[in-house]
């Protein structure tokens, strides 16, 4: 018999919708995808098949993924929820349906959250090993020179993209390709699929630490946070993000058959039709309305997930 009350069970799940909307979904998909798809990159690379013993499998395989996810899981959840600590006031104008600034979760309630987040990723990493505590203890930092005042590096757009594009970019990729490979007892050395991969995450999150921007001028103008977008205009930024994007999509193409792990058939298909696809979505975009420019934002961010399936299955379809 269930002992709750309908009003504590709606309760409970108002709470959690407000979590979820705190740990903003977007990026919880996006790191969840990074460690799995990293994870099957680096599996790849194992002569051996999987292991018939399910328990062997567990202790050397899905315990240590297991961790590292809820590692960068937790990391994600204080290094979006920091940044909405400190812009309660520039989220009720640009995004007011935010816990914080609608006023579901109070301050405290945010404090404590990230305290707890950012404490048990640090001590989920430090138990994974060491590349892994490097990944999550410098995504971190930069997470909180982000974010919390005085560097509060996001005043700056330089310096607010590069930090973007260096942790989805390079700090993940290269740093759990690292962790996995000690794990499965891979050689040292990272192949040229995952630079490749890292090199295109990190023009890709260049384009969305730009387009992120876009919809929030009204707030960003009033508390002074300076972006591309204040200061070039939206119409320019916005061919800039379509530019970087169309690079990347373009440098896979060509460099498919360099990459002889991976199957160059399927790169070439599948990044042709994103790209396809890109162009296709970016003729109903009207920079007028911050309605069409946030969806066509979640629609990069969707085309970020497919490259975290797009490029494991090169590399299994090539396997012998």
């Amino acid at each position: 018999m269930d002992d709750r009350s309908p009003k504590s069970a709606s309760t409970a799940s108002t709470a959690l919708y407000a979590f979820w909307k705190f740990s903003r979904p977007h990026t919880i998909i996006g790191t969840t995808l990074s460690v799995a798809g990293i994870f099957a990159i680096a599996r790849s690379q194992v002569a051996q098949p999987f292991s018939a013993s399910w328990e062997a499998v567990a202790i050397r395989e899905a315990i240590p993924i297991g961790i590292a996810l809820f590692a960068c899981l937790c990391g994600n959840v204080y290094i979006v929820g920091l940044n909405q600590l400190e812009d309660v006031d520039i989220d009720r104008v640009n995004k007011p349906h935010l816990p914080l600034a609608s006023g579901e979760f109070s301050r405290q309630q945010g404090w404590a959250i990230v305290a707890i987040c950012g404490l048990l990723a640090l001590m989920l990493a430090a138990g994974g090993g060491p590349w892994l505590l490097a990944t999550v203890g410098l995504s971190l930092l930069i997470g909180t020179a982000y974010s919390l005042p005085p560097i509060r590096l996001k005043r700056f757009p330089v310096w607010a993209s590069l930090c973007i594009f260096t942790v989805r970019g390079a700090i993940v990729n290269l740093g759990l390709f690292l962790h996995f490979s000690s794990v499965l007892g891979l050689p040292s050395g990272i192949p040229a699929e995952v630079w490749a991969l890292t090199l295109f995450i990190l023009g890709f999150t260049g384009a969305i630490a730009l387009c992120k921007d876009i919809p929030d001028l009204e707030g960003d103008r009033r508390y002074h946070i300076r972006t591309f977008a204040l200061s070039l205009g939206k119409r320019p930024v916005f061919r800039i993000v379509l530019g970087l994007i169309s690079a990347c999509y373009g440098g896979i193409i060509v460099a498919a058959p360099a990459l002889s792990r991976a199957s160059t058939g399927w790169l070439i298909a599948t990044h042709g039709l994103a790209l396809a696809a890109l162009w296709w979505q970016q003729r109903q975009v009207n920079l007028d309305d911050r309605r069409a420019i946030a969806q066509f934002y979640q629609f990069i961010w969707k085309l970020f997930f497919l490259e975290y399936l797009i490029f494991p299955i090169a590399l299994w379809l090539s396997k012998p």
